[in-house]
């Protein structure tokens, strides 16, 4: 369906593809992977022709429609959600269109004398709207916005007041109404709770046209793929099978170059001693000169670009007392909404709680009161003895000061550390040795949150409390950081949508219901076991 054929492309005086090549076939569904940078949001604009090549050229099947979701929305206002949907599904929405303007030419008295052709292309847009499924639209649009969990008063509302991460789930919304033949999604995970992540998960497996798309939801990714590209030094190099099978393989790979790096060096090690020991010899001069041409000769191996890693030794969490954190009688509302009434809960030392539920059932109340950014209308919170807090919350990244660089933030946090020890710890939250000097105001989403999570785990408190801390992290540092905290020794209470998060780091699970909360013992995976289920809107 696609084809792109030894294409190069070069942004300033970086080169993002050299001579690269790969394919697009009916039925794939294809993972795109590749570090921050790499080039996959230029890819994605290769093939939509909103930027062309230097070099090599992109083969499109003709007729073939193409979908693109990016992070850039773009405006939305003056219509409701499900109406902004429908305006942007294709063919469809662009056949209603005309058939709105046909009906109004037809009860134009002025167009009297053109009657007979309007009715007949009256009649061809009303076959052709019938044969797209366009009567049906409405309710599909509708089907796909609660998908994605819009709530009846939401889709009926103006897009223009919703937040950035819904306006998101609306251009998503979109694509998927429209089904063209080719989807081109650029990290559709973000922004979705669990309940909407599963869904779209599901009507992609369902989906019969080829896909091409990034997520930073491994889980998600290996649902849904059937093989993987990789973005790596200006190549991309296909793999068949899910990402799963992808990282095993790469890893492989880089281990065979190594090996096969390693053993040439050695000998190339072995040639040069022998030539530096006997080139002033003159009974050994052919031997010499014949082990100086062979070497000339020889192609030298590249070692293997290694996936940047740095590791850091996390200081260990100083001890709390046994209860961490006390609710007695606890009730909250918003408006004329209950959150909580008369709640009771007790997180206890060493607990690593996920705290589950649907959207609105206050999930991010319960943090925000454990933490007393709020306060409860009624009833009592207590932190326990000796308990030291770190709160990790998205508006954690309005607080940084922009002007300042990612090392000056960090210095100025630990004015005792060593500037070794802080570019260490910068490396390991994925800045290297030139991104420590960018400013604060230029870091996208996804820096900034890396740098707040440095800030609280250099030197950790014994209870920390996460909001939706994977959100804009790549994979690799998703890795450090489940990494970190799986040796991390103190409580945590954590809302994540990420489900190998959720799996790798909880020992117990808080599910909010409007009945209250149900308390599991045992991690997510556990949960997911006992309750059949992977999230709680999931019940039947």
């Amino acid at each position: 369906m696609i084809r792109l054929d030894n294409i190069s492309k070069q942004n300033g005086p970086r080169l993002i593809f050299i001579e690269a090549s790969a394919a697009l076939q009916k039925g794939e569904k294809i993972g795109l992977v590749g570090p921050n940078g790499a080039g996959k949001s230029t890819l994605f604009r290769l093939i939509t022709g909103q930027e062309e090549p230097d070099e090599g050229q992109i083969l499109t099947d003709k007729g073939i429609t193409i979908g693109l979701f990016s992070q850039d929305v773009g405006e939305m206002s003056g219509h409701n959600a499900v109406a902004e949907v429908m305006n942007g599904a294709g063919p469809v929405s662009e056949t209603a269109a005309e058939l709105t303007q046909l009906e109004t030419a037809l009860a134009d008295p002025d167009k009297f004398d053109q009657m007979e052709d309007i009715l007949e292309r009256f009649g061809e847009v009303q076959a052709r709207f019938e044969e797209l499924g366009g009567y049906a639209l409405d309710a599909k649009a509708r089907e796909v916005l609660h998908g994605l969990g819009f709530s009846q008063e939401m889709m009926e509302s103006d897009v223009g007041r919703l937040s950035g991460g819904w306006k998101m789930r609306v251009a998503l919304a979109r694509i998927l109404l429209m089904r063209p033949d080719v989807m081109l999604l650029d990290e559709p995970s973000n922004h979705l709770d669990l309940e909407s992540l599963i869904w779209l998960e599901q009507f992609l497996a369902g989906y019969d046209g080829a896909l091409l798309m990034t997520s930073h939801d491994r889980e998600f990714m290996n649902r849904i793929i059937n093989k993987v590209i990789e973005i790596d030094a200006g190549n991309l190099n296909s793999y068949s099978g899910d990402y799963e099978f992808y990282a095993c393989q790469a890893a492989l790979n880089e281990k065979q170059q190594q090996a096969q790096f390693e053993r040439q060096q050695a000998m190339l090690a072995k040639e040069i001693a022998f030539i530096e020991r006997f080139k002033a010899r003159a009974s050994h001069a052919a031997q010499v000169q014949s082990r100086v041409k062979k070497l000339d000769k020889i192609e030298r191996l590249e070692p293997p670009k290694r996936r940047q890693t740095i590791e850091f030794d996390f200081k260990p969490a100083p001890r709390s007392g046994d209860d961490v954190a006390n609710l007695r009688g606890v009730s909250k509302t918003y408006g004329s909404k209950t959150i909580y009434d008369e709640l009771d809960l007790l997180i206890r030392r060493k607990e690593r709680a996920c705290v589950l539920g649907i959207n609105g059932a206050g999930k991010s109340t319960l943090l925000k009161l454990v933490t007393g950014t709020a306060v409860p209308d009624s009833g009592t919170v207590t932190l326990g003895g000796s308990v030291k807090l770190g709160y990790f919350a998205q508006h954690a990244m309005d607080l940084l000061d922009g002007e300042a660089t990612v090392f000056e933030t960090l210095d100025n946090a630990f004015p005792h550390a060593g500037q070794g020890v802080l570019r260490n710890l910068a490396g390991a939250f994925g800045f290297s040795s030139d991104e420590v000097e960018k400013r604060v105001r230029v870091l996208s989403g996804g820096e900034k949150a890396r740098l707040v999570m440095a800030l609280m785990l250099f030197d950790p408190p014994n209870f920390l409390v996460l909001d939706e801390p994977t959100n804009h992290l790549d994979l690799a540092t998703k890795e450090m950081l489940i990494k970190a905290l799986s040796n991390y020794d103190g409580t945590m209470l954590f809302v994540s949508h990420d489900r190998h998060f959720l799996a790798a780091l909880s020992n117990r699970v808080l599910e909010l219901t409007p009945e209250g909360i149900h308390q599991y013992d045992g991690g997510y995976t556990e949960y997911v076991a006992r309750t059949g289920q992977e999230a709680p809107g999931l019940h039947s």
